[in-house]
């Protein structure tokens, strides 16, 4: 029976129902000052976060990161200046932006960032500046002037020269002082440099082709499946799409079935180096290959058949006929016109785009005749050419000279070979910056080596400047990696 009296009893409900305890009120008091701290923090940052967007509008954009591979500028066409900034821009047009040196450029723009795509390859060694005036922010706010400086690295190139038992790839760069060997082999028939392998053509004792795959410092190696057992010439690579192509011939040829002279290409990526190389055929004629190219910047493939027809092919297009020739001189970077020479003899260009077809201009007589004509990727329509001249009774030969001509036909002399030598090959740089002209020196005491691709023993090759003619270095050894393909004697 409890002892507490009914009032006590009473009481206890009314003390519980009573106001909070000491720690509460705390709590409470707490929790509301934490609220007001907060509300304050937040205000701030809202009236910094206002005034910051004020600021940025204020002084227009400004540049927060870019992005640019020096290396990839001076190898290939199609690098990129990538300019970010603090805000989203209006669209700028290509007449806001101003590269000095002068290069031909592409502009787009993409929220905070805008880039300038440049056509072709830099020039090496050489400080860019690139200006884009009166950009604008979505937002409002002053125009802001941009300026980059770009510095482009020295260049660097790869060639081939063929020993005795032992043939060498050499990476160099134009001092010529610097030279490493990359690749060797018993027997090196060709080779192709891309952005990021080396693609060997090398021939076994049993005098079968092998197609040796690289990285550009000559590590991880492997062979690319070929047709079958036989021989593999005229090598080259695409500009795009790590995609190298070759003709190829089996050992059987001349038997019931046996190939000859086809056109196959091969993929170099890793994914697919047990992939079959897959055959380039012409519906309908003759798909032996005399000569190819690829077209510079893609992996469209111009080749003439044995029976001269000249036909432009594409993946998963049709194929366009453009008429019968007997020689392709070769496709200049920067626009996708090939220079081929028609069964009358005349050189003619002929765009790949258009079909549109035009006479070469002449040059003076007096000068010689000219033995290739090759673009130049300036857009000024000029050529490189190699002129010979010849005694009166048209055989010996007197002189050969490399030559930059004009539209109209005046040419400028930037290499005279020697007259103890042999003109063997030339080629232009990928930036239209150099000519690479290859020499086979004392030619009567020079002979030619047991090759398929025979050539002779010692040869030169001389780098010079297209501007001027200054020659720059010359380097022992041929088939220099900026050439699309090798010498054809």
């Amino acid at each position: 029976m409890s002892t507490e009296t009914p009032s006590r009893r009473a009481a206890e409900p009314t003390r519980r129902a009573a106001g909070p305890t000491r720690r509460e009120r705390t709590r409470r008091r707490r929790g509301r000052a934490f609220l007001g701290a907060f509300a304050v923090v937040v205000g701030v940052l809202a009236v910094i976060g206002l005034g910051g967007a004020a600021v940025t509008t204020a002084l227009g954009p400004r540049v927060t990161s870019t992005s640019w591979d020096p290396q990839a500028a001076v190898s290939a066409s199609g690098s990129r200046l990538i300019i970010t900034t603090t805000e989203s821009l209006q669209e700028v047009s290509p007449d806001q932006v101003t590269v000095e040196p002068a290069a031909d450029f592409t502009v787009d723009t993409s929220g905070r960032s805008v880039g300038v795509r440049f056509a072709l390859p830099m020039w090496d060694d050489t400080t860019y500046t690139v200006t884009i005036r009166d950009v604008e922010g979505l937002g409002g706010g002053p125009a802001a002037t941009i300026t980059e400086t770009l510095a482009t690295p020295a260049l660097e190139a790869y060639i081939l020269r063929r020993g005795d038992g032992e043939d060498t790839i050499f990476r160099t760069d134009l001092a010529g002082d610097a030279a490493q060997p990359v690749f060797t082999d018993t027997h090196i028939e060709d080779f192709r440099a891309t952005g990021s392998h080396l693609v060997v053509s090398t021939v076994d004792a049993d005098e079968r082709s092998h197609l040796v795959v690289t990285r550009l410092d000559g590590s991880g190696r492997r062979e690319l499946p070929l047709p079958g057992d036989g021989l593999v010439t005229n090598l080259q690579s695409a500009d795009r799409g790590n995609l190298v192509g070759y003709t190829y011939t089996d050992e059987t040829v001349g038997q019931a079935g046996a190939r000859e002279n086809e056109l196959f290409t091969a993929s170099l990526l890793d994914d697919q180096a047990d992939a079959e190389p897959t055959a380039v055929v012409r519906d309908g004629g003759d798909s032996r290959v005399d000569d190819w190219r690829f077209v510079p910047g893609t992996d469209s493939i111009l080749m003439m058949t044995f029976d001269g027809a000249l036909t432009l092919v594409t993946p998963d297009a049709v194929p366009v006929a453009l008429g019968l020739a007997i020689a392709i001189d070769g496709i200049g970077r920067g626009a996708a016109v090939a220079i081929v020479q028609r069964p009358n003899g005349d050189l003619v260009t002929v765009d790949l785009a258009t079909a549109e077809e035009r006479p070469i201009p002449p040059t003076d007589p007096a000068l010689g005749l000219t033995q290739t004509v090759l673009s130049l990727p300036d857009g000024s329509g000029g050529s490189l050419r190699v002129l010979s001249r010849m005694a009166d009774d048209g055989f010996t030969l007197l002189g050969t000279t490399v030559n930059v001509v004009g539209v109209d036909g005046s040419a400028r002399d930037i290499f005279d070979v020697p007259t103890d030598a042999a003109f063997v090959h030339t080629c232009v740089s990928p930036s239209g910056r150099y000519a690479a002209v290859t020499i086979a020196p004392d030619i009567v005491d020079n002979p030619y080596d047991p090759y398929m691709l025979p050539l002779p023993e010692r040869l030169q090759t001389h780098i010079v400047e297209i501007a001027d003619g200054h020659e720059v270095v010359a380097l022992s050894g041929f088939d220099l990696s900026w050439c699309q393909n090798a010498p054809r004697l």
